[in-house]
């Protein structure tokens, strides 16, 4: 619980609120000396030490302008995941990678990391619907290696397609979350696009 504040710091607060929202970065002592007519940076850093006490910013050790406010850790990681068109959840499609806009989604909530390359796609078709994947729906991959039964994104034969990855004893293949549909045995090649780790459904 942060205690309460003198004049003087609500003004320094509000000053680095200023000054980060214009610059993108926290202002220096030297720069908050200026601002305020202190005699030295030493004044300067002796505010941002009482309202560090009082609870209100937070100073990273051994950084430069390494001011933070507490509540910026708390806010979730949003990442800008591209999608690109659609892909065919029924039979396969050919179809060259087109990015139409971006999907913000907080990224700790998909299990994976900022660093591992995401994207997503529009669905169409229903060859799906009995893993809960309807026409219309957004699913989010990640580029990594599928393990047996993931969902995937994947070049089958020179055409993309969305279905279950089944690898047992003999030649891995694609199959359908729906029997009107048969599996997809590659006859040359089976090249996996992405593993999915999300579905984001507009409700009607």
């Amino acid at each position: 619980m942060a205690h309460s504040l003198t004049s003087r710091q609500i003004e320094i607060l509000d000053y680095l609120r200023m000054a980060h929202r214009k610059a993108g970065i926290m202002p220096s002592t030297r720069e908050i000396q200026h601002y305020f007519g202190f005699a030295s940076q030493t004044a300067a850093m002796s505010h941002l030490r009482a309202l560090e006490r009082k609870g209100v910013i937070q100073r990273l050790a051994g950084k430069a302008r390494a001011v933070i406010f507490p509540e910026a850790l708390d806010r979730a990681e949003i990442c800008d995941i591209p999608i690109y068109g659609r892909i065919a959840a029924g039979f396969s499609q050919t179809a060259d990678p087109v990015q139409e806009g971006c999907l913000s989604i907080d990224v700790a909530s998909l299990g994976v990391s900022r660093k591992s390359e995401t994207f997503a796609l529009k669905v169409r078709g229903d060859s799906m619907i009995n893993a809960h994947i309807c026409d219309g729906d957004t699913v989010v991959l990640e580029m990594r290696e599928p393990r047996n039964n993931d969902i995937v994104a994947a070049l089958i034969d020179g055409e993309t397609t969305l279905k279950r990855y089944i690898s047992g004893k003999g030649k891995p293949f694609l199959r359908a979350e729906n029997p009107d549909f048969p599996d997809l045995i590659p006859a040359a090649e089976l090249i996996i696009q992405g593993v999915l780790v999300a579905l984001v459904r507009r409700a009607n």
